[in-house]
């Protein structure tokens, strides 16, 4: 069925990013990810076809524009290589870069967008805590003002990208308690007091590092805030609606695989001398993951277009964040069952994809805070 939204420029767009990964990542993710890590240069393409540069001015680097539909399509795309560790390694820049474009001093954004976004550097966003994830409001982490400075303490985790990182995004509470009192700041990694450890046996994104950071009296110079004081809440939360975006895309995407992968396997795959894929009950659950990525498709197309009006539709991106992620468990329940014992085997994508589904479901959100975001924005 033709998309509506699927402008000339998003199909070219598309198609260069679906041929960008399926030459260069594809044949080698499942390596990778047993590996640990992946090649840099996969960020340096990922970056030249633009990955990055979506809402960051054209004399820093950037696109010069912004397109919710074509960052989304960087999100599937990339899903669909069947590794989601690569994806996160590869997007957790993305949600840092924002924050440094709206609110860091000029002489900041002159000096690093140019190298993020050409990938010589890595920058990260680092919000969450030990003591919360999406308790935003009760952050921990401190930053008090002594002269030309603040000097942060306290500490983050779960930071994606946080051990290849040159350059940091962090939350830290200037005043008071609740939200009027946390703040954003730049921090880079060779600022005194700042040290990380990796974070290690993951039950998936493997590829992929996740870190804690820890800030012992880190020095940051008072320039460095992002923002005025106090306003580092509003711009978190801003921030979240695009790495939601981007985490319905990337669901959808692993969706999409999941049931590419099903199709084929059932294709091939004979029980009681015909094709499991002409058996009545492989038939209903194929129609229903199809039905469940149409829905969630649809939804997403719809998001974007409001997102590129100009109205960020809180309650719909945090509906459609717990919805597609639902969608996506039963569609990799589905999709093992279908495969059945050789779909337990590593190095398969449906088996990747059984286990990282749960990251998707908590990273950027929970889903219980995803629910409870959505009735407020309904105004109950």
């Amino acid at each position: 069925m033709r998309c509506p939204f699927e402008t000339q420029e998003r199909t070219a767009f598309r198609d260069s990013f679906r041929k960008f990964v399926a030459k260069e990542i594809t044949p080698f993710a499942a390596q990778w990810d047993e590996d640990g890590t992946f090649p840099w240069d996969i960020h340096e393409k990922a970056g030249a076809l633009g990955l990055y540069g979506f809402g960051v001015d054209a004399e820093h680097g950037g696109l010069g524009f912004d397109d919710a539909f074509m960052r989304a399509i960087c999100a599937e795309e990339l899903a669909q290589c069947g590794v989601g560790g690569i994806a996160a390694a590869l997007g957790c820049r993305n949600i840092s870069i924002g924050p440094i474009q709206t609110f860091a001093s000029e002489e900041i954004k002159r000096r690093v967008l140019p190298d993020i976004l050409s990938r010589r550097k890595a920058s990260c966003l680092a919000i969450t805590e030990p003591s919360g994830g999406s308790d935003v409001a009760n952050m921990k982490t401190t930053a008090r003002k002594e002269g030309s400075h603040y000097i942060l303490n306290g500490s983050k985790t779960f930071i994606t990208g946080g051990m290849i990182s040159d350059y940091f995004v962090v939350g830290a509470r200037t005043s008071g308690s609740g939200l009027s009192g946390v703040s954003l700041f730049f921090v880079e990694k060779d600022m005194p007091g700042f040290s990380r450890t990796a974070l290690e046996r993951k039950m998936g994104w493997w590829c992929s590092d996740q870190a804690s950071l820890y800030f012992d009296d880190c020095r940051v110079p008072e320039d460095n805030m992002l923002g005025p004081e106090g306003a580092g809440f509003l711009a978190i939360m801003n921030n979240f609606n695009y790495e939601r975006v981007a985490i319905i895309a990337q669901a959808l995407g692993m969706m999409k695989l999941a049931l590419k992968e099903c199709i084929a396997y059932a294709q091939e795959r004979h029980t009681f001398g015909k094709p499991l894929i002409k058996h009545q009950v492989i038939r209903h659950k194929i129609a229903d993951m199809s039905a469940k990525i149409d829905a969630c498709e649809a939804y997403l197309n719809q998001i974007c277009w409001n997102i590129n009006e100009g109205d960020i539709p809180v309650a719909e991106i945090s509906k459609a964040k717990f919805f597609t992620t639902k969608a996506l468990e039963y569609v990799a329940s589905e999709a093992m069952q279908i495969f059945g014992g050789a779909g337990y085997l590593r190095g398969n994508a449906v088996e990747r994809i059984y286990r990282e589904v749960k990251v998707l479901a908590i990273g950027g959100g929970s889903e219980e805070i995803m629910k409870d975001l959505a009735v407020r924005q309904m105004g109950y």
